[in-house]
């Protein structure tokens, strides 16, 4: 099977049921949660085996779900019974955000995005998650979309916030205080 046409492609794209330009924002919306699986798969890549077990494991399958999340954008028309992203992937993601942050050390200002390399990975799957999302948002103003798809990309930057900052936990590495932050979280 070869991966090229030999006659160019005039700058469209075939999507299931049919064919749009390349810039769509149909095309837009799919190909930043590409890129973000992209990301993601270089995260995994530094993950260590024993101490990031965990994390691994859940990274590969949130790359399987991106792969799901593209797929239900990917349609010309609205088709229901063939959505893969349903709410429990969101509620699930939940769970694992709620066990690295009862780890975490207390957060009390805004951080910056570093420390380990798996961590600084970790933050730039959440930006580009949350470019993702802002995609998906543009596609849903235009065309009526799987909303699960949101809502999972949502929690998926949150993941990736409070995992990067188990990450830093982890490896001993202190997150880093932004210095002009007051303190807003914590908040009662």
């Amino acid at each position: 099977m070869s991966i090229y046409t030999r006659s160019g492609d005039q700058g469209q794209t075939t999507v299931i049921g049919g064919r749009v330009t390349k810039d769509d924002a149909q095309v837009e919306a799919y190909g930043s949660i590409d890129e973000l699986n992209s990301f993601v798969g270089q995260a995994v890549s530094l993950s260590d085996e024993v101490t990031f077990s965990d994390l691994r494991k859940q990274l590969l399958e949130i790359q399987q779900e991106l792969f799901d999340c593209g797929s239900d954008l990917a349609y010309v028309k609205l088709s229901e019974s063939r959505y893969k992203v349903t709410p429990e992937l969101a509620q699930r993601l939940e769970t694992w955000i709620d066990r690295y942050e009862a780890d975490n050390p207390p957060l009390e200002k805004f951080i910056l995005p570093g420390g380990t390399p798996l961590a600084s990975a970790l933050h730039v799957c959440r930006t580009v998650c949350r470019r993702a999302e802002r995609r998906v948002v543009t596609l849903s103003q235009v065309k009526e979309i799987n909303a699960e798809v949101l809502i999972y990309l949502n929690r998926l930057s949150d993941y990736f916030f409070a995992a990067a900052r188990m990450v830093n936990h982890r490896q001993q590495v202190a997150d880093i205080e932004y210095v002009r932050s007051g303190k807003v979280f914590g908040k009662k």
